[in-house]
């Protein structure tokens, strides 16, 4: 009885982590930045500096067409090429390290920042790829 008792509260703990950590990542979202949708990311595109958090290699093999690679291990390092007076549009696989990229970059004085809704994953405008030989 005490396996299944210990069990279920191991289960249990482990739900309540996932809820804890995609309501941490919404506050995140909420706090610094606004989600786009791919209609609304394609729309602003033109006039913001797209930056993609992924690792290098993930960038290039397939990435947003115009992007920049930023990956998100490096971005306190890398800001700075960033500027503070333009929109900047963040994107990844989904919305969690973009979610922490755009705190990171509140945090150091960058204020109009958006988020791609559904990232890389769900993009169905123009990307590059990398050729397979």
């Amino acid at each position: 009885m005490s396996f299944w008792w210990t069990l279920n509260i191991i289960l249990l703990a482990v739900i309540l982590l996932f809820f804890g950590y995609e309501l941490y990542v919404r506050i995140m979202v909420k706090r610094s930045a606004k989600l786009l949708t791919q209609e609304e990311f394609q729309a602003g595109m033109r006039k913001a500096q797209v930056i993609d958090v992924r690792e290098r290699d993930e960038f290039n093999a397939k990435h947003i067409l115009g992007a920049r690679s930023f990956p998100f291990p490096m971005l306190k390092e890398t800001m700075s090429s960033l500027r503070k007076d333009q929109p900047i549009y963040i994107y990844d696989y989904n919305k969690s390290v973009s979610a922490r990229a755009a705190n990171l970059l509140r945090k150091n004085g960058y204020t109009d920042l958006y988020i791609l809704k559904g990232g890389i994953e769900e993009w169905q405008g123009k990307v590059k790829k990398k050729k397979i030989d």
